[in-house]
């Protein structure tokens, strides 16, 4: 069975989808069994794949090309490629309406100073989290992607930064404690 998708990211991320020397598109379709023809100008991406024993790495090609797309740079989309890491996108609409000023407040927050904000959502959830444009985008396995959902859904409604990093603290505790009493019970077999 052959595969054709037709994508579009904008332009000016047409670069990073190529690399240098083609070397993040060669690296995709290697990796993914699939065929690129990107047209530069207009941001879009033709997909193809001949029906290769895998039918899942075109798919998997989508979803790494949208993440370069949505401003990850291509060594955290190619995370994409570890089997239970997907991709998840935020509108920033949802949460501040058309206002472009209520957007860039929001996406503000989410950053933080220096990018603190942004870095310790990452950090306590286990995910890579990108800001770009209207959109906030998220790589990790289901349940880290998530608690870091819940979280920025939290920041982007107002709640303080604390009380959310407390609750993602408290969460990444309760596992530690789950895999410590999965650990011993499994120990004592």
């Amino acid at each position: 069975m052959s595969f054709e998708k037709i994508i579009r990211i904008p332009a000016d991320r047409v670069g990073a989808l190529i690399g240098k020397s083609g070397k993040v598109k060669s690296q995709i379709e290697k990796h993914c069994l699939v065929k690129l023809i990107i047209d530069s100008e207009t941001g879009e991406i033709e997909i193809k794949s001949d029906g290769a024993i895998d039918q899942i790495r075109p798919f998997k090609a989508v979803e790494i090309i949208t993440a370069i797309g949505r401003g990850f740079s291509p060594q955290n989309a190619m995370k994409l490629t570890k089997e239970g890491n997907s991709l998840h996108v935020l509108d920033l609409r949802d949460f501040a309406g058309k206002s472009p000023r209520q957007i860039e407040r929001i996406k503000g927050r989410i950053i933080g100073e220096g990018g603190r904000a942004r870095t310790n959502m990452e950090n306590l959830t286990n995910t890579s989290i990108c800001v770009y444009g209207k959109t906030v985008s998220i790589i990790g396995e289901p349940d880290p992607i998530k608690l870091a959902v819940s979280a920025i859904s939290s920041i982007s409604s107002g709640s303080k930064h604390g009380s959310v990093y407390g609750r993602l603290e408290a969460n990444r505790r309760k596992q530690k404690m789950n895999k410590l009493q999965l650990w011993e019970t499994n120990d004592g077999n």
